[in-house]
């Protein structure tokens, strides 16, 4: 769980969330669902913060079953592919979800 002011303290990310969510026309639960990955897992160091958007935001569109691509996901979070690839199942296992073996 995060506190209040991690949304403040994030307002930046959680915007580029937000678009990032327009482009791909995610519903707004599934970007709710990315906001709450997100700031759940922030990390410290700002160069790791927009990889773990963009890993929020995949995790996100599949627990709403609203599956886009990593490379999809990727672009519009301005982000390689690679990152969401690494960041995706770890964030799932920390928000206490089993993800797929895919």
């Amino acid at each position: 769980m995060y506190r209040a002011s991690d949304r403040v303290d994030n307002a930046e990310w959680i915007e580029r969330v937000e678009e990032a969510c327009a482009d791909l026309d995610l519903d707004d639960e599934a970007c709710s669902t990315a906001i709450d990955l997100f700031l759940s897992a922030v990390p410290d160091e700002e160069r790791s913060k927009p990889a773990t958007a963009a890993a929020s935001l995949y995790a996100a569109a599949l627990i709403r079953s609203q599956e886009r691509t990593q490379s999809a996901v990727a672009d519009a979070m301005d982000v390689s592919r690679l990152s969401v690839q690494k960041r995706w199942k770890p964030l799932l296992e920390n928000a206490g979800f089993s993800p797929p073996t895919w």
